[in-house]
């Protein structure tokens, strides 16, 4: 076995039976409240549409450290492409995901020039949950919807871009999404539905 200088193997085993029990205890958590919660993943209603403001807020990557931006950041054009005159082009798909009669996340697509844009027959996805509802599964399932939403309309794959620091970035890849270009704090990526 090996031994920093000084080490015990009593110690090792300590460290290790705590990372074990860490890991236990947040996967039990994340599964036990995930079978206690109630959700639902739904299309958005015509007349929810403005609340897709708040999910892009929320879909704003901060690192742990930095403060968040003034919400005035919406308005800016880069992100005003995310939800401006959502639901009048083709492309457009939203699914909420809603706890009681409360919308706690959503995905959505459209075809637009921004960030994940790699071609105009190729839809980019958003997504966000307020972050008491992140880590429970749902925003996997969210994701899961909508790629099959995308399929299901005859899309061949859908685009994002997401910052490499984000821990959304591991949902992306085992959702099957590669890396088409990485600017050292952004990278690309595409998944073939």
């Amino acid at each position: 076995m090996n031994r920093f200088p000084g080490q015990s193997s009593l110690s090792l085993f300590a460290v290790a039976k705590i990372n074990h029990n860490h890991i236990f205890f947040r996967y039990f958590c994340a599964n036990k409240f995930k079978h206690l919660m109630n959700y639902q993943i739904r299309p958005i209603r015509k007349e929810e549409i403005p609340i897709l403001g708040d999910f892009l807020y929320e879909a704003i990557f901060i690192p742990e450290g930095v403060a968040a931006p003034s919400r005035s950041i919406l308005d800016d054009e880069n992100l005003q492409v995310y939800i401006r005159d959502f639901g009048q082009m083709p492309a457009d798909r939203c699914l909420v995901a809603e706890v009681g009669d409360k919308i706690v996340g959503a995905i959505w697509s459209r075809i637009m020039n921004d960030y994940g844009h790699i071609a105009d027959d190729v839809p980019s996805i958003a997504i966000s949950l307020y972050k008491e509802y992140r880590n429970l599964g749902i925003g996997t399932d969210m994701l899961r919807q909508m790629l099959e939403l995308l399929k299901a309309d005859g899309y061949k794959s859908v685009s994002l871009s997401v910052q490499k620091a984000n821990y959304a970035m591991r949902m992306y890849q085992k959702a099957g999404f590669r890396i088409l270009s990485d600017d050292g704090e952004e990278v690309l990526m595409r998944c073939i539905l």
